[in-house]
């Protein structure tokens, strides 16, 4: 659990519904199939979009094959089995009833993790490797729409050559308008974004089954046998294809993380029954077609095979819905980052950042102005840096194999610790999901030196400072509870000693222990208390929400004293107000014309004291100092917040 107040407060947003609700209603036919039809919009599109580079790269990647029936089979076979080992089975079968009441992604499945087993000797470990996917997922969030939209606007140079240096501009203006609506939000845009991508997908149907009919061999590349005689034909240049074969998958983890927005049985009946055989029909289009083609004409093909699936006329109108769909997968992505962030701050690891929502209706759509242009910056940098999809290519994959990885490590302490499977059933099942995830992954590692070195940068440095403002925050917390006065000692001298002045004085503190800096500062400058003082405590708990009927808990502490303490999950929004309003707590109603809140601000000093090094101090200093106001998080009135200042070394 998290506390939350003035001296490190957390907050986050909102949703409009517990996924329990969301699976509720998704069990009628009608219900099942708007969410379905959804999920495929929003859930699907970094995996679906993969068809436009993903069986190319294996070939004309950094580590080229023969463009031969041989390596056509053996690649289809691995990107099948692929499919049905990481994102079949692994995902959509295992990891989503890994839930944490409903909801999804690392940091959801870490919170479940940490609140059912408490405090273990291996905890830290697993904390670590949950916040480092996290870390990762930024790295991707940043190639996502940079490779997405590229690969998809690369099609014009197979329209026609002419397009060939208007490539780069056209797909940088597609990103700089996709970033500057984010902030007008995505409810009327998103009502599209099922329907096109349903198209999307059945044109990836009608393109494969049109390619595989006159080469209906192509389907033996489903038995594993190919893949198997990949390996021992090839060896080592077998494996190094992981390192593009993986690119088929990329996205597997958005079937977790958006679990809670659609629910578990609308994407997985989504992925079964309409997007899996849409993306392998294509695959096999791809390779059909590939192998029907003289040698010459295969080397030129074979640079993206994707578009030369449509014929001429087909192909322009082919390209527009491949960049709409790249859109598409963009916005997901982003989404998804501004979601993790609402997590990261909610529990604890982020500092607080301005979350602007966006739909009066839907709460979990969300706007955080610095992660956007953070976002956007990068994006385009690497656009312009790497040139190329395929350039590209080489930095992707890492951070999807590395995150891969994690949620493996974190299954497996769901099966030995929560779920106490059988021990033989789970340890099998777990060295395939190792064996697979490791050899993804370091496949992947060869690509560090033409990429690949981006998504592991930028994961670090996340990672830095998610663990530096966590450790921070924890070391200023005991600081502070280490100077802080026994409440009972302070409510007994105070009351008998201060002015009383009518009204009420809420002062937010970040642990329900001791008296709060701010009531300390204020009787000590101003020589009064009011005649009703509480000391308030916001509580994220490990869970995505908290019942209303659970929100609040006081405590008489005697002499016109309160301690009240609000409880929120870590995807609700905290509203003190209306909380403080609603309830009928601390003796008479809240008037917030007669209430004032006081504030504490810190001003860290950093010191040699056993914590962190220097240096993390100084960048946890920096990271509270543009932490957004808690005044503003907490939805406190502008006219009734008074701040207090004081220092605290750690």
């Amino acid at each position: 659990m998290t506390t939350a107040g003035s001296e490190a407060d957390v907050s986050g947003v909102d949703a409009a519904d517990s996924s329990e609700a969301i699976e509720v209603h998704g069990h009628g036919k009608d219900g099942l199939a708007k969410l379905a039809l959804s999920a495929v919009g929003v859930v699907f599109g970094d995996i679906g979009t993969s068809p436009l580079y993903a069986f190319r790269e294996t070939f004309v990647g950094h580590h080229p094959l023969a463009v031969d029936n041989l390596h056509v089979l053996g690649v289809l076979s691995l990107i099948f089995w692929s499919m049905m080992l990481v994102v079949t089975i692994k995902y959509v079968t295992i990891i989503t009833r890994a839930d944490n009441k409903g909801e999804g992604g690392s940091l959801a499945l870490l919170a479940l993790i940490s609140s059912k087993l408490g405090e273990k000797r291996w905890s830290m470990p697993i904390v670590l490797l949950g916040v480092f996917a996290t870390a990762l997922f930024y790295g991707d969030s940043m190639i996502t729409p940079a490779i997405s939209v590229l690969s998809a606007v690369e099609g014009l140079r197979v329209v026609s050559p002419a397009f060939g240096d208007l490539v780069i501009p056209i797909a940088v203006t597609i990103l700089v308008c996709l970033f500057l609506i984010q902030r007008r939000g995505t409810a009327k845009v998103g009502m599209l974004f099922g329907p096109i991508m349903a198209v999307y997908f059945v044109t990836l149907t009608v393109l494969g089954v049109i390619n595989i009919l006159p080469r209906p061999d192509v389907l033996v590349a489903l038995n594993p046998w190919y893949a198997v005689q990949f390996f021992i034909t090839d060896g080592f240049t077998a494996f190094l294809s992981l390192g593009a074969v993986v690119l088929a998958v990329t996205g597997a983890e958005a079937l977790y993380a958006d679990m809670g927005h659609f629910g578990r049985r609308p994407i997985r009946v989504s992925w079964v029954y309409f997007v899996l055989p849409a993306l392998m029909i294509n695959y096999l289009g791809q390779g059909a077609m590939i192998m029907s083609l003289p040698p010459l004409e295969k080397m030129e093909v074979i640079q993206n095979p994707f578009f030369y699936l449509a014929s001429d006329a087909f192909r322009l109108p082919l390209v527009i819905l491949a960049t709409m769909a790249t859109v598409i997968a963009s916005q997901a992505v982003i989404s998804g980052a501004f979601s993790v962030t609402q997590q990261a701050i909610q529990l604890g690891f982020m500092p607080r950042l301005r979350i602007t929502h966006t739909s009066a209706s839907a709460a979990g759509q969300i706007y955080i102005p610095v992660i956007n242009w953070a976002l956007m910056v990068m994006v385009i940098l690497l656009v312009l840096m790497f040139g190329s999809s395929s350039n590209l290519a080489a930095a992707y994959g890492i951070a999807v194999t590395g995150a891969m990885f994690i949620d493996t490590c974190l299954l497996a302490v769901v099966l030995f610790g929560l779920w106490r499977w059988n021990k033989l059933l789970a340890g099998a099942l777990l060295t395939v999901f190792f064996i697979v995830d490791f050899s993804y992954f370091g496949a992947n590692l060869t690509k560090v030196p033409e990429g690949g070195w981006f998504p592991l940068l930028v994961g670090f440095v996340a990672f830095t400072m998610l663990t530096t403002w966590a450790k921070g925050r924890k070391l200023m917390i005991e600081r502070m509870r280490e100077a802080a006065m026994p409440t009972e000692v302070f409510v007994k001298s105070a009351a008998n000693s201060a002015t009383r002045v009518p009204g009420t004085a809420v002062f937010m503190t970040s642990t329900a222990e001791g008296v709060p800096h701010a009531l300390l500062h204020n009787l000590k400058h101003n020589k009064v208390l009011h005649e009703r003082v509480v000391l308030l405590t916001v509580n994220i708990e490990d869970v995505p929400f908290v019942p209303a009927q659970a929100r609040a808990q006081s405590e008489d502490l005697g002499s016109g004293f309160y301690r009240v303490i609000l409880r929120y999950g870590f995807m609700q929004d905290p509203d003190v107000p209306a909380a403080l309003t609603g309830y009928d707590i601390c003796g008479a109603k809240f008037k917030m014309m007669d209430t004032s809140f006081f504030l504490a601000r810190q001003t860290l000093l950093p010191s040699s004291r056993p914590g962190m090094a220097v240096w993390r101090e100084k960048l946890f200093a920096w990271m509270l100092r543009n932490a957004e106001s808690a005044m503003e998080f907490f939805k406190l009135p502008t006219n009734r917040v008074v701040e207090l200042g004081s220092q605290v070394e750690i």
